[in-house]
């Protein structure tokens, strides 16, 4: 059975609302899901919600309610979102999830009967909003400990702990062994590594979370939580020690990609994670791979609530519609580096990209072909052979003709070859739908059909702008899912009820040039991207 293309997405924390961080990383790993189906490939996208934690057990007493009740409700907003934003997950994963419970639980007991697990005494500084013990790496050049911490106290308290030093050689040897790792950070992060992992809390203080079977009086703190839902929620069998003796389901899905964000690479996703897989037993060759993406600023400054400066997807997506926010985060972000969210750029980058170009492109060629050719379009076509226009003005049209056509094989091989490089795809798309418009302004049809010795001039642009059209609305659909089903609409293409709407209606395979049978007849235009107006102030 072939192997199955599984990703994740960092699980979002129940104890505040959606930002645009949150958006962009499940709209990337939604278009990578998408292109992978286009090639027509299985696709497992899991994401979740995090609901366990003091921050939310106090959140929860703060507001009078049971913490079921408070993470229910938050999570209900991220659903919602991801519905509104057009983002097709296979599986969603909150940690209150009875599966995920048994696999943790599982998970621990293993790791605590194979002395992996250990408990002891810490006495120190902790940090209430981070949930951690500080250590004097944490104080600021003054010897305190600084805003970011909140309120530290100290405290003295019995926990359980994983051992993180005898995997310690290892990581770095397999980190310097796979150079498509973030390598410089994570082995500078694992050679500092020292001491072991705190992974439990009593409930004396916090009775929300997961209960340890071999010690009731105390609940799993988040990394063995949060952390294990990418595999918890894919069928891994904790009772089964040997990857190659878990269950075929688990294993045709992993390994997996995980989408996250920088500020959790070190060390939860990057040191924890791997080290906990490797305790488990899991060999080299199936360890994650991750993308990991920036920060969002605003004016340079990074986003967080302490400086109220976080940005709202969803009353963007109310605003603008959910392609025009997909748009912006998919064609001018590039992934990996830190972004600054202007809302702009969003509207200058939605009425230029799609409004004036590809909506305007779309526009003209079916007005053009219902005009003249009453909404045929015959071709591939050729150039008329005699002389209907000067030499010059004939190569220029020929020359354009096969620019255009050219960018077929162009845009197909950057889009199969791209990987994550969501930005320089679309940006081939947009280069191509400007060579486009610009082949009517070089051809005039409106100049061609006038003149009947330039019939076939003229079909050869109409098929030419048409069949551009066709397979532009292929390679789009991983990011603008709505748009290319209008395309496909408008073209009368594929247009069979069962295919109404659904990714089976596109392939990678059918955006090669030439699919366009002759004689097809194209529907009529109607505005597929409406321009944003915006006030004289704004």
């Amino acid at each position: 059975m072939p192997k199955t293309f599984y990703l994740t997405t960092a699980i979002d924390y129940t104890n505040g609302a959606p930002h645009i961080g949150h958006a962009y990383e499940k709209i990337l790993a939604d278009v990578i899901a998408r292109y992978h189906r286009l090639k027509g490939e299985e696709v497992f996208y899991l994401t979740g919600v995090d609901q366990h934690g003091q921050k939310v057990q106090q959140s929860a007493e703060k507001a009078g309610i049971a913490p079921q009740q408070f993470v229910d409700e938050i999570t209900a907003k991220f659903i919602a979102l991801w519905d509104k934003l057009d983002v097709r997950y296979d599986r969603w994963a909150a940690t209150t999830d009875p599966v995920h419970k048994t696999c943790v639980q599982g998970i621990l007991q293993r790791l605590y009967d194979e002395k992996q697990i250990y408990k002891d005494k810490q006495e120190g500084y902790y940090s209430v909003r981070q949930e951690q013990f500080l250590t004097d790496k944490e104080r600021d050049p003054d010897g305190e400990f600084g805003p970011e911490w909140g309120q530290v106290e100290h405290r003295t308290e019995e926990n359980y702990y994983f051992k993180l030093e005898p995997h310690k050689e290892w990581l770095l040897g397999y980190l310097r062994a796979h150079p498509d790792c973030v390598t410089p950070e994570l082995i500078n992060a694992d050679e500092k590594l020292s001491g072991d992992l705190c992974i439990s809390r009593p409930k004396s203080r916090l009775s929300w979370g997961i209960e340890l079977l071999f010690d009731s009086a105390y609940v799993t703190y988040v990394w063995f939580d949060a952390l294990t839902n990418y595999i918890s929620f894919v069928g891994y069998d904790p009772s089964i020690s040997s990857f190659s003796l878990q269950p075929s389901t688990f294993q045709e899905k992993w390994p997996a990609l995980h989408i996250i964000g920088k500020d959790i690479l070190i060390p939860a996703h990057g040191i924890y994670w791997p080290i906990m897989l490797h305790a488990l037993g899991f060999p080299d060759e199936q360890m994650p791979k991750f993308l990991v993406h920036g920060w969002w600023n605003i004016s340079g400054a990074k986003m967080s609530k302490s400086l109220g400066n976080v940005i709202d997807p969803d009353s963007l997506a109310d605003k603008y519609g959910a392609e025009a926010l997909r748009y912006y985060l998919m064609s001018d972000i590039v992934t990996g580096k830190d972004s600054d969210f202007e809302e702009r750029r969003l509207i200058e980058l939605y009425n230029s990209d799609l409004a004036n170009s590809l909506g305007n492109l779309l526009n003209r060629t079916l007005s053009m072909a219902g005009k003249y050719r009453n909404g045929q379009v015959l071709g591939p076509g050729r150039l008329n052979p005699e002389p209907g226009m000067a030499e010059g003005e004939r190569w220029n049209l020929g020359q354009q003709l096969n620019v255009v056509s050219g960018l077929a094989v162009v845009a197909n091989k950057e889009a199969s070859g791209a990987g994550f490089d969501i930005h320089d795809v679309i940006g081939v798309l947009n280069h191509w739908t400007t060579q486009c418009n610009t082949l009517v302004e070089v051809a005039a049809p409106w100049k061609l059909v006038k003149d009947d010795s330039r019939a076939s001039d003229l079909n050869a642009v109409l098929y030419c702008l048409a069949e551009s059209l066709r397979i532009i609305a292929i390679l789009i659909l991983p990011a603008l899912p709505k748009a290319a089903h209008g395309i496909f609409d408008q073209l009368n293409w594929k247009m069979e009820p069962e295919l109404a709407g659904k990714e089976a209606r596109f392939s990678l395979a059918d955006a090669e040039w030439g699919k366009l049978p002759d004689g097809h007849i194209v529907g009529k235009p109607t505005p597929l991207f409406p321009r944003i107006e915006t006030s004289p102030e704004g």
